[in-house]
């Protein structure tokens, strides 16, 4: 029979009810086939007692709230722990009323899951508030398991109750806190997406929501980085996003992301990973900040800058002449006057300005060229061999001289011969010059007649010839037959406008020949390459982009300021020595003197005179101060 509560007790069951009684095949009290005789029906049925009383006992030890209830869902016996935590009896808590055991509001949804367990049959959890006996209600978590007969009939459900309440308590705490971070991240104007371990997006701020025009439901749903990242973007960050995820490091990218307008803007997207009190990895918080207009000011600026070298190879084909600044517009200009002519050029400027360059150009624009440029390095040549390199020699003219050679001149005959550092010749080789310009004629060494040669003479020296010539190591006449058309080239310091413009030819240059690709130059460097006085100028320059090329492994072109201030000269601004003021009072000194005195250096009105000292020790000191005596001289009208 069953009690008021539908609980089976053997005990109030006669004999003979249960010999007539036909029991349900789900029932697990009943034996498969009924004993013949009364006898062995008894010895079952205690065997049965006895191991169901075993069973409750064991349940009664077991160290948590556990229970046991029918096939249809009423609570058939609850252990001794259940019991003493909600203080409710045996008669209390049976059949349905373990309810009054839990939270008014919990009871609804509780029930709702427990009839979906009872007709699915499968093992389920649930959480509920429990009350303690003193009347207080904590949060358990409930797991219920079915048990199955050997034909897989379902003959109870077994449970315990877990108490979980320091864990909901943290849960809530975690969920004010994430509340209270998202009412913070809405109110910042700024693009906020939170991402899970894995990088998928679990939620955005309302900037996020603003701009791409989604919901919070849409952040969440497959697909949101596709709706609005630009699909190339997301395969060209693809693999680099990947790998930073998977070592959970800090990482920022580049890519356009969708307005809810349909338009893409520029973003700059920074992931920081947020990790727990135990190191784990928790959550990314990636940030995106708006730099389209710097990109598209980059991308004019790239534009105009290609277009601006098209312009200069199509219409002045100046070559590796990059920049617009309006001193070298002034030397282009003059380059573009005289080109055409064949009068001889003298060439000025400091070392590395690209004097070379401008003579090229002007050979490329004149009427010779199609013939030889031949360049030659006064400077470099010794002394003994020059003769022989620019005039050429007869055979057996000295030991060695096993056949004739062409001297460099005969070599550009029709043509154009660049003499760079023609402050380097020697006296004997100036007469031999200055016999070519003035008879346009050469004799090779060992040789005993003339040889006409048609040749233009361009000239270029870092040096003051005009202190030269006081100091008597550079003839006057020859300075006078070079110095025709004098172009001075603007040192780099003076052409600051242009730098940007030459670093990133310069990168485009040498990137191509590593194989490499820069999509940014970052812009500290820039600034550090504008603000540096370039000593070495444009030819430094040149180093030290080759060098970053070389060791720049990104897409972004860095440069090691350090690189800039080993090789800075020690300045008067920067030494607070004794000597240091003593320098800078020195330059002071010298650069007046040149100011008053035009930029001469010698004779009555020069600034050696001036200053009462040797025109010889004025050029020294000069060059170690590294002062450029151009910018004082008065321009030729």
């Amino acid at each position: 029979m069953r009690n008021g509560r539908g609980a089976y007790n053997p005990e109030m069951a006669s004999a003979a009810d249960r010999s007539s009684r036909v029991a349900p095949a789900s029932d697990p009290l009943v034996v498969e086939a009924i004993p013949a005789t009364q006898e062995a029906l008894r010895n079952a049925l205690e065997t049965i007692r006895n191991s169901e009383t075993r069973l409750r006992q064991v349940i009664d030890t077991i160290p948590t709230l556990a229970w046991c209830n029918l096939p249809d869902g009423p609570n058939e016996f609850l252990n001794k722990r259940w019991h003493e935590y909600t203080g409710l009896s045996h008669e209390q808590s049976n059949g349905w009323g373990w309810q009054v055991a839990f939270h008014p509001e919990d009871v609804p949804p509780l029930m709702e899951k427990w009839r979906e367990l009872l007709v699915s049959g499968e093992s389920g959890e649930m959480e509920a508030r429990l009350r303690r006996h003193d009347g207080v209600y904590r949060w358990f978590l409930i797991r219920v398991e079915p048990f199955r007969d050997e034909r897989g009939q379902l003959v109870r459900w077994y449970g315990t109750s877990t108490d979980i309440d320091a864990l909901k308590q943290t849960q809530e705490k975690l969920r004010e806190e994430e509340q209270e971070l998202r009412r913070i991240t809405d109110a910042i104007p700024q693009a906020i997406v939170v991402l899970d371990p894995s990088g998928v997006p679990v939620y955005a701020n309302q900037e996020t929501l603003d701009y791409t025009g989604l919901t919070a439901k849409d952040v969440v749903s497959p697909g949101f980085r596709e709706r609005i990242f630009h699909a190339d973007d997301l395969e060209r960050l693809r693999d680099e996003r990947k790998v930073a995820l998977d070592h959970g490091v800090p990482f920022e990218a580049e890519l356009r992301a969708r307005r809810k307008d349909g338009e893409y803007r520029w973003f700059l997207i920074r992931y920081n990973p947020f990790r727990n009190e135990q190191g784990q990895l928790t959550r990314w918080y990636a940030t995106g900040t708006d730099i389209d207009d710097r990109v598209r000011a980059e991308e004019r600026m790239r534009n105009e800058n290609l277009a601006l070298r098209e312009q200069i190879d199509r219409d002045s084909m100046f070559e590796d002449i990059v920049g617009s600044s309006e001193s070298l517009g002034k030397v282009l200009h003059q380059v573009s006057k005289v080109a055409s002519s064949d009068s001889t050029i003298l060439i000025l400027g400091e070392t590395g300005t690209g004097k070379e360059l401008i003579a090229r150009a002007i050979h490329k624009r004149s009427k010779r060229a199609d013939r030889a440029f031949i360049g030659v390095n006064c400077g470099a040549i010794p002394p003994s061999l020059m003769a022989s390199e620019l005039f050429g020699h007869e055979k057996g003219a000295f030991t060695g001289a096993t056949q004739r050679r062409l001297g460099r001149f005969e070599s550009a005959n029709g043509g154009t011969i660049f003499l760079d550092e023609i402050g380097d010749l020697s006296g004997e080789i100036q007469i031999a010059l200055l016999r070519v310009l003035q008879e346009r004629e050469i004799e090779r060494v060992g040789g005993n007649h003339s040889i006409p040669v048609d040749v233009r003479v361009l000239a270029a020296t870092h040096r003051d010839l005009n202190a030269l010539v006081a100091e008597g190591r550079f003839r006057e006449d020859l300075l006078y037959r070079l110095n025709v058309v004098p172009i001075v080239v603007p040192p780099l310091r003076e052409r600051i406008a242009d730098i940007s413009l030459l670093v990133e030819y310069f990168i485009d240059r040498f990137a191509k020949r590593a194989g490499k690709k820069f999509r940014t130059i970052d812009k500290k460097s820039l600034k550090v390459f504008q603000a540096y006085g370039w000593p070495g100028n444009v030819r430094e320059l040149q180093n030290v982009i080759e060098r970053a090329v070389i060791l720049n492994e990104g897409e972004t072109f860095v440069a090691d300021e350090t690189w800039l201030k080993r090789e800075l000269p020690a300045s008067p601004e920067r030494t607070g020595t004794l000597n240091g003021t003593l320098v800078k009072q020195e330059k002071e000194m010298i650069e007046a003197a040149l100011a008053a005195s035009q930029g001469r250096i010698s004779g009555p009105s020069g600034a050696a005179t001036k200053l009462g000292l040797p025109s010889r020790t004025l050029d020294s000191k000069m060059r170690r101060l590294k002062i450029n005596v151009y910018r004082f001289k008065t321009p030729r009208r």
